[in-house]
């Protein structure tokens, strides 16, 4: 699962759909992969005002990636585009959990797909 993919994700629990800590999901006991793929800036350039740049700064952080800035650049210098690039494209969760801030609900990342089934009592 690249790390690009949690930035769209929020609970899918019927309690969290209104609650502002359900997004975004928290890494826990995540198993990180890279892998290295060509720095594509124009890709970089047009996925980032889609990106919610406080939840994936918040993640980032999450998972020791602590060179990007808090505050969502204006301009991107070329360090900070190859950061984005690795932690967007190169970086994917292998194992682990995603858990929810609101309910505390955790979906299981397993070979890097993340279930989202929910039990029946949750949907």
């Amino acid at each position: 699962m690249k790390i690009l993919t949690t930035n769209y994700l929020a609970c899918a629990v019927k309690t969290c759909k209104s609650e502002p800590a359900a997004f975004p999901l928290h890494f826990k006991d995540a198993e990180l992969a890279r892998e290295e793929l060509e720095l594509n800036p124009e890709f970089i350039k047009n996925v980032l005002p889609r990106i919610d740049w406080p939840a994936l700064a918040q993640t980032a952080a999450e998972l020791g990636f602590t060179t990007l800035p808090s505050q969502k650049p204006e301009n991107l210098d070329e360090q900070t585009m190859k950061d984005l690039h690795t932690l967007l494209m190169e970086t994917q969760v292998m194992e682990g959990k995603l858990v929810c801030g609101n309910c505390g609900y955790e979906y299981n990342i397993k070979e890097g797909i993340a279930n989202f089934l929910l039990p029946n009592h949750l949907v």
